[in-house]
């Protein structure tokens, strides 16, 4: 009886012990670190919404508001707009026009510094002192550029014989055309015969992420065994048994892919074998996804604009027409589509795939004229770059690809303010590829297709992690 009185004892000064450990650790970072932080950014003059007691301004972030991008006329048409700042970063932009520079709690504390000045600042930080990845990945450009149009010709040739009998109907949601033949070729390119399940499951986690956004900045909420947590715990399993077994056959593989070559460097280095395994996986799923929306979204969108001005189709088509000339297509080619490039630049200024710059200083230091505090976020807007008057002219919210006549440098006022692929040492390691594959797949499209947007479309452009069209994208589709 007194041994068990003891043992209950034991037990009970643990448990009072520790739950004494998790409120302290708690108080530390809920109330006196993000406490500590706002003082120092107050003390320079900066201000921000106020926060709400536990949670900050997170529920005030994931607040939906009613779309202002597609209005109805008298006679019952869309009258779509191409300013979605305010739809898909609502509060964001309300703060911004609010406060200017400012801060708000997301688990980190946040700084919000959307200038010009401090684009091309961070895009010239160096220092440690920032939050930077801690491995550069090298050697994988080779599979970008003439890769893509030679490995993979069979997978144009395959896609276009798929497709084809699909589009000689009227109505036609391109969404998910676009994005299997984007997984396909990942697939082809990179990975192998796993990628395009890899993708699928890495897409559900994105739509769960998604929903709870607003939560996540809360501690301990994705450790509860909650049902979409749950279902998260599952992908992420799944997507690593698929990546591992993916691994394993091109272990012994000659094939020169992404994989393959992730592979040998990791094997090349003092890392153990879990830590190989990780770091391939981890390395895949941060290739794999972004690879597969950085081709398909702004290839999606741009179909959208073409669609909606078919006097830029019409462009396009007769330069496609002429520089092809039915011949297959090659990088020297590529390079020759000014007028498909002028297109793509302009859709990715008015719906851009990240429409933030982030970064976290790892200790205090000076940026962009603030003293920051150690553990705060930088974000920069670049949606609303993208959209101010004063950078692109009183065009701005218009659809007007000759703005990039004369490139980037002749388009808005700085250039380094246009950085649809990221900037510096983190810009998208792909964006080669990316190009490549939407010019490639709208050369196809408009050369044998006409587009026009189907009654049925609703113009709702939503964050899920990317800016992509929340009911897809319907098309009315004719043989040329």
């Amino acid at each position: 009886m007194g041994l068990a009185f003891m043992l209950l004892r034991i037990v009970s000064t643990l448990f009072l012990v520790g739950s004494i450990g998790v409120v302290i650790r708690l108080y530390n970072s809920l109330v006196l670190i993000p406490g500590r932080q706002r003082s120092k950014l107050r003390k320079q003059g900066i201000r921000g919404p106020p926060p709400s007691i536990l949670v900050g301004n997170l529920l005030q972030l994931g607040k939906k508001t009613e779309s202002k991008n597609s209005n109805v006329t008298r006679d019952g048409k869309q009258a779509i707009t191409h300013s979605c700042c305010s739809d898909v970063l609502p509060f964001l932009d309300k703060w911004r026009r609010q406060y200017d520079m400012f801060k708000f709690i997301f688990r980190p504390l946040v700084l919000h510094m959307s200038h010009p000045d401090v684009v091309k600042e961070m895009s010239a930080y160096t220092s440690f002192d920032m939050g930077r990845p801690f491995y550069q990945k090298q050697g994988l450009h080779p599979l970008y550029g003439e890769g893509i149009l030679h490995a993979n010709g069979a997978v144009w040739a395959h896609q276009r014989k798929v497709m084809a009998p699909e589009f000689y109907m009227d109505k036609v949601k391109i969404d998910e055309h676009l994005r299997n033949f984007s997984g396909e070729v990942i697939s082809k390119a990179c990975f192998g015969s796993n990628c395009k399940e890899i993708i699928s499951k890495l897409r559900a986690l994105q739509e769960i992420a998604c929903k709870k956004v607003a939560l996540q900045g809360i501690p301990g909420l994705r450790s509860l065994p909650t049902e979409s947590n749950k279902e998260m715990w599952r992908l992420e399993k799944d997507v690593h048994t698929l990546i591992w077994k993916e691994m394993k056959r091109k272990g012994a593989d000659s094939e020169k892919n992404i994989l393959q070559m992730l592979i040998q460097g990791a094997k090349n280095s003092d890392l153990s074998q879990d830590e190989v395994d990780n770091f391939v996986v981890d390395n895949c799923k941060n290739i794999c996804f972004p690879a597969y929306e950085n081709g398909a979204v702004p290839a999606i969108w741009t179909l959208m604009l073409l669609a909606l001005y078919p006097e830029w189709q019409d462009k396009v088509r007769a330069e496609v027409l002429e520089i092809f000339d039915g011949q297959s297509s090659t990088s020297a080619m590529l390079n020759k589509l000014k007028t498909l490039t002028m297109v793509i630049y302009e859709s990715l200024r008015l719906y851009p795939l990240g429409c933030m710059l982030t970064r976290e200083a790892v200790l205090d230091t000076r940026f962009g004229g603030v003293d920051v505090p150690k553990g705060v976020s930088i974000w920069v807007m670049m949606m609303a770059l993208y959209e101010d008057p004063n950078i692109w002219g009183p065009d701005v919210h218009k659809f007007n690809p000759e703005r990039f006549g004369n490139g980037i440098n002749g388009a808005c006022k700085p250039p380094y303010v246009y950085i649809p692929f990221g900037t510096g040492p983190r810009s998208c390691l792909g964006q080669h590829f990316a190009m490549a594959e939407i010019k490639i797949l709208i050369s196809l499209l408009v050369s044998n297709f006409t587009f026009s947007l189907s009654p049925k479309y609703r113009h709702s452009p939503v964050m899920n992690l990317i800016i992509e069209p929340e009911f897809g994208v319907d098309l009315l589709v004719r043989k040329v």
